[in-house]
């Protein structure tokens, strides 16, 4: 370890003392002028009112991809100009076969066909940006960039207009942006960043106005310049968005059961709210939001016991999210994990209910109101602030005599989220931070005398005798401080970030916090922890520390390390899968920026990593080589390959001693098709498998694509997958006082497909369809218990149960282990089938810019197999064969804008 760390150190050192010269290109400038009275433009794509004679045309795009630097096959123009509400652009894209401009529909951000767009540094910090596209079917596409040109934020949907034409020269397009949806400081003369970019469908080619090398360290910081915006003044938005929702659900009905009668009619309204506060800063705010126009998780199964991330989809929340973004390690871990917010209830319903007993559980938590209060300065101030408040859910349990008890499963719960960043040293360097704070309402749950009530506030808590939140924390705060540094025309970087976590809760939640698969302070092998259950706080620390070069000829480099304490705690209203860990990496990649007569673009990749834990135990070594090359006909090819030496694992044993896995190997190929045609496809397979057949893991992958016409298109991405494993934890139990930890043989096989249909009427009229069935089933069989969990030799490592041993009846395995007569102890069967289907159906027309109307169905099915079954069988018995769920819903918005 201490060898790594110097390594590390000499690699960062040598960064400041490596110097390269660099491409210099000349910053283009662009000077707008104002209408001063003359009449604005129509907006209706054919560029011939009087006004745009005030200024210039500006061309001579150059090639950015394939060939950068190169003419581009058509020529492309433009004009800027504005008055004190409104930027106008209207653009010349020529064409000399105006017949085969691709006029793909799609839905909003779908970059379909010929486009062309301009993105706007108002704030010009080199580093954020604002993207309008307009295609020449005239979808409109949208994005806020960020970490110059690493991030493309297509949840932000400003109100804007646009339209366009096809004549004989070729196409064109106008644009009005309302500068309420920009964001910039007040000045005399603004200076903003300006880059305008045409996609040449035919042959996949990008030419550029201002000229951005191959080996260039980012995006935005190389836009050229719009001059001439005198006098413009800061546009302070306020838009209302009140919303309705009319929603009846349908269920298969249960006889007796009070809660699933068969159907359900529902009545829900909001409001969400936009403040400009000033022109740079804007305050978002929601009031008992809906999000049932959202598209359903992926189903997953995690054999590891791990949570599993799910991205976030709801507006609100997805909308400027970079701003609140701080992943201070690797992999998904993130202080702030917005999905937390709104989450299923985490309480139990108490005891189980028995037979006769029926139980409505909240699905979600309800959000009872929302703020977010963010943007950017021209100072270079990035400012978030986000304040949630959820409700208090109760679940309801009815017996057949209709007595009810009601127990809470999630109490009222508060969550703070601060964010701050500071540009400086000419916008190369930035320093922030970040503050969190989860404090739930547990005082009037946890310390109540149900059975002596002395208040009217306990009184009206009576009723809920049966609260399973003892789990659960009081409160949590993180703080996190990061930096990043960049020098020789940003080609060079370093940066880093430190986050610290506190939590504090009764004994038994610290206890049960020490205890989580997280940190596993009860394992038997671990002498730098240990659980105490007189705790009633724990304290944390993680972050990172990485530099390399990121941009300048043809190669990149990189190294770093992470951490996570074992007492780190994220998960209240972060992300955080496993702490105690520290990761060290290293890779170069080598980019062929020159295009050749066989190939467009190609990189190739060498990683190597390492893991330890805290007690210093050398847990994991890797190293992996991968490349990807895009061929002159668009297609392309993606593969590598891993060698892991050293697998030791902390968790597989859930708090049992280390786990040592065999040598690994493992490789993947993925190949795809031309894009642009109207049937394009990817196909991919990965392998892994370690010594003594101890795992091995096959995963298939198959993506089609066809748009037999400009307005449908459809997608099926199936994929199969099989994880045979030969050390399948499957419980632990305990024999003559000594714990036993068993595992078995598994045959896991997976199967998905997720089914995509878009037709689009108009730019504006969209019909969506999506569909995913998922069949996952494993059966157990050899089963066994760990012998010496870190032997090299597997033989060693498990000892199998021979046929005087283990029996299996009623569905239970029975052990007599010492062979005595006596069942020493029992193991429930684990084999198990889950099916599941879910589909969403949703007509979405924006009737006027911001304001929508959603027809949405929702379908969903969960079933339980029969692992003994061929997998589409389950598909049969448990999706065709049942009765789903349905839910029908619409859902109307209209948008004032002040």
């Amino acid at each position: 370890m201490k060898s790594t760390i110097q390594v590390i150190g000499v690699f960062l050192f040598t960064l400041f003392m490596n110097a390269q010269d660099s491409t210099v290109v000349k910053k283009r400038i662009y000077t707008t002028k104002p209408l001063n009275g003359s009449e604005a433009p129509t907006i209706n794509g054919i560029i011939e009112e009087s006004s745009w004679d005030l200024v210039e045309w500006s061309g001579d795009f150059i090639e950015n991809q394939p060939d950068e630097n190169t003419p581009p096959s058509e020529q492309t123009k433009f004009k800027i100009l504005y008055d004190q509400k409104f930027l106008y652009i209207a653009y010349r894209c020529y064409d000399s076969d105006p017949g085969k401009i691709e006029k793909r529909l799609s839905r909003r951000d779908g970059f379909a066909g010929d486009w062309v767009e301009i993105n706007l540094d108002s704030y010009h910090d080199k580093r954020t940006g604002f993207s309008f596209t307009i295609t020449a079917a005239g979808v409109k596409g949208d994005e806020f960039i960020s970490d110059n040109g690493n991030n493309w934020d297509g949840s932000w949907n400003p109100i804007w207009y646009t339209a366009t034409n096809i004549d004989d020269e070729g196409w064109t397009a106008e644009v009005k942006i309302p500068l309420s949806q920009l964001k910039f400081g007040k000045s005399k003369e603004q200076v903003w960043g300006l880059q305008l970019t045409r996609r040449f469908f035919r042959k996949e080619e990008r030419s550029v106005w201002q000229r951005v090398p191959q080996d260039a360290p980012g995006w935005v910081s190389e836009f050229g310049e719009l001059r001439g915006l005198i006098d413009i003044e800061p546009q302070k938005q306020l838009e209302i968005q009140p919303f309705g929702v009319v929603q009846y659900d349908t269920f298969p009905e249960e006889d007796g059961n009070p809660f699933r009668d068969g159907d359900e009619f529902k009545l829900n309204g909001g409001l969400d709210a936009k403040i400009g506060i000033t022109n740079d800063l804007t305050m978002d705010l929601t009031v008992n939001p809906d999000f049932g126009q959202v598209e359903a998780d992926p189903a997953a199964i995690a054999l590891d016991g791990f949570q599993i991330f799910f991205r976030e989809q709801r507006p609100f929340f997805v909308e400027n999210k970079n701003i609140f973004d701080y992943r201070f390690a690797n992999g998904q871990d993130n202080v702030f994990y917005s999905r937390r917010i709104g989450r299923s209830p985490q309480g139990s319903i108490g005891s189980s209910p028995i037979n006769t007993e029926f139980v409505d559980r909240p699905t979600n938590t309800t959000i009872l109101g929302a703020a977010k209060f963010s943007g950017k300065t021209k100072d270079g101030w990035s400012i978030g602030i986000l304040e949630s408040v959820t409700e208090r859910e109760i679940a309801k349990i009815e017996d057949a005599d209709g007595n009810r008890r009601e127990t809470i499963v999630e109490p009222l719960t508060n969550y703070f989220v601060g964010r701050v960043q500071k540009d400086f040293n000419d916008r190369n360097s930035y320093i922030g931070g970040i503050f969190t704070a989860t404090n739930r309402n547990l005082g009037d749950i946890l310390n109540i005398d149900y059975d002596n009530p002395d208040t009217d506030e306990t009184s009206e808590l009576v009723g809920l005798r049966e609260n399973n939140l003892n789990f659960l924390r009081k409160s949590a705060y993180t703080g996190g401080l990061d930096f990043r540094h960049n020098w020789k025309e940003r080609k060079y970087f370093i940066e880093g970030n430190i986050v610290t976590s506190h939590v504090e809760g009764s004994k038994e939640a610290i206890e049960a916090t020490q205890n989580e698969l997280t940190h596993l302070f009860q394992r038997v092998d671990a002498d730098h922890v240990e659980v105490d259950p007189n705790r009633t706080s724990l304290t944390g620390t993680g972050g990172k520390l990485i530099g390399g070069k990121s941009g300048g000829g043809n190669w990149r480099y990189t190294a770093g390390v992470f951490w996570r304490s074992p007492e780190l705690e994220l998960n209240d209203v972060g992300f955080l899968r496993q702490a105690d860990d520290i990761r060290q990496f290293a890779n170069v990649r080598y980019l062929f920026l020159k295009p050749t007569k066989f190939y467009r673009r190609a990189n190739i990749n060498f990683e190597q990593s390492s893991a330890f834990d805290f007690e210093g135990n050398y847990n994991r070594i890797q190293y992996e080589f991968n490349g990807y090359i895009n061929y002159q006909n668009n297609w392309w090819t993606e593969v590598g390959a891993a060698h892991k030496p050293r697998i030791y694992i902390n968790t597989i044993l859930r708090g049992g001693p280390r786990w040592r896995f065999s040598e690994e190997n493992f490789a993947f190929l993925f190949f795809g098709s031309d894009s642009r045609k109207k049937f394009n496809f990817t196909m991919g397979y990965v392998n892994s498998g370690a010594r003594q057949n101890n795992f091995t893991f096959h995963r298939y992958v198959l993506r089609m694509r066809y748009q037999p016409f400009d307005s449908f298109s459809m997608s099926i991405n199936p994929e199969f997958e099989r994880n045979p494993n030969k050390t399948q934890y499957v419980t632990e139990t305990d024999f003559d006082g000594t714990p036993r930890y068993i595992t078995a043989r598994i045959d896991q096989q997976t199967l998905s497909a997720s089914i995509r249909l878009n037709y689009n009427i108009n730019p504006n009229l969209t019909i969506q369809y999506y569909g995913q069935p998922f069949i996952s089933r494993g059966t157990y069989t050899d089963f066994n218990y760990v012998n010496n969990p870190i032997a090299s030799d597997l033989n060693e490592r498990v000892t199998l149960y021979d046929d005087n041993q283990i029996s299996f009846a009623d569905d239970v395995y029975s052990v007599d282990e010492n062979r005595d007569g006596t069942v020493d102890y029992t193991i429930g069967n684990p084999d198990f089938a889950f099916v599941q289907f879910r589909s969403n159906l949703v007509v979405r027309w924006e009737y006027i810019p911001g304001s929508e109307i959603f027809l949405v169905w929702s379908q969903g099915v969960n079933g339980l197999g029969d692992p003994r079954d061929h997998l589409f069988r389950s598909l049969d018995n448990q999706i065709f064969g049942q009765q789903p769920e349905n839910t029908f819903l619409i859902k109307a918005t209209y948008r004032f804008v002040l």
